[in-house]
């Protein structure tokens, strides 16, 4: 089936349309397993910018209910999020958003367009080099072992700048240039790239706690411009209320304080 691929999302979340191909049939209601202010925010950020029908699920974190062997049946990562659709449930927060912007037509630059190459590199950057590192540097002794030293050489190597070096540092600052110099910068409907570069820059400064003296969102002005732009859209202010992420949850965060759930 062909997916006609569009600029702009104006449809409602009852599914009249969502930019499908003509004569397909009106789309389930996603379910997306979520826990506040988790990778799942990201995918959260997707579903209301495409205004799509979706319910969410608490991973309730407070009882680590994502290693439970029946969390484990969803996601065997045992990680957040995960998403049924219809073609099955998917997992890594990457691959959903892909894949919403395949099925939807939206968000993303078309097979055709001369910026998917460069929408496609830094999705994958953000992923695997960013939200990787910052995975690590959240939670060091699921890599560095039980050595409160070698958790905290950990950290240090990925918090402090260095020449030449990708660490959190060096990746902010390569993400800073490409959207400094992206003419679509202030494009209509935001990429889920900026969705995902948004949410991670939210965390850079709020995560781990009492750590985060490395981070200071104006030194990457272009990200900062960005984060601004997403938290204004309609969207992503629906988000932050639905799960309790302040006023400016990006470009100037605070302590999430969800309705529901725990964000750790």
């Amino acid at each position: 089936m062909r997916i006609r691929w569009r600029t702009l999302q104006n449809v409602g979340r009852s599914g009249n349309s969502l930019g499908l191909a003509c004569g397909q049939h009106k789309p389930m209601t996603y379910v997306l397993h979520y826990a506040p202010d988790n990778a799942s925010l990201i995918v959260r950020l997707a579903l209301e910018e495409l205004e799509l029908p979706y319910r969410t699920v608490l991973v309730d974190r407070s009882v680590k209910a994502q290693t439970t062997k029946e969390y484990r049946a969803i996601n065997p990562a045992g990680l957040i999020p995960a998403m049924e659709t219809p073609q099955g449930t998917l997992f890594e927060t990457a691959a959903i958003l892909l894949w919403l912007t395949e099925q939807h037509g939206a968000m993303a630059p078309s097979p055709q367009d001369p910026q998917r190459s460069q929408f496609l590199k830094w999705l994958f950057f953000a992923s695997n080099t960013l939200h990787a590192q910052l995975r690590i540097s959240f939670y060091p002794d699921q890599y560095a072992g039980e050595d409160t030293a070698a958790q905290t050489a950990l950290r240090r190597h990925l918090q402090t700048a260095h020449p030449g070096r990708v660490n959190l540092p060096g990746a902010l600052r390569l993400l800073d240039d490409f959207y400094a110099q992206d003419p679509n910068q202030n494009r209509v409907q935001p990429w889920v790239l900026d969705c995902y570069v948004a949410a991670m820059l939210r965390w850079c400064g709020l995560y781990p706690k009492g750590n985060t003296q490395w981070f200071q969102l104006t030194e990457y002005p272009a990200l900062l411009n960005l984060a601004k732009r997403i938290e204004t859209r309609p969207s992503a202010e629906r988000v932050a209320k639905a799960e309790g992420l302040g006023p400016k949850p990006f470009s100037e965060p605070m302590p999430a304080n969800p309705p529901e759930g725990t964000a750790i």
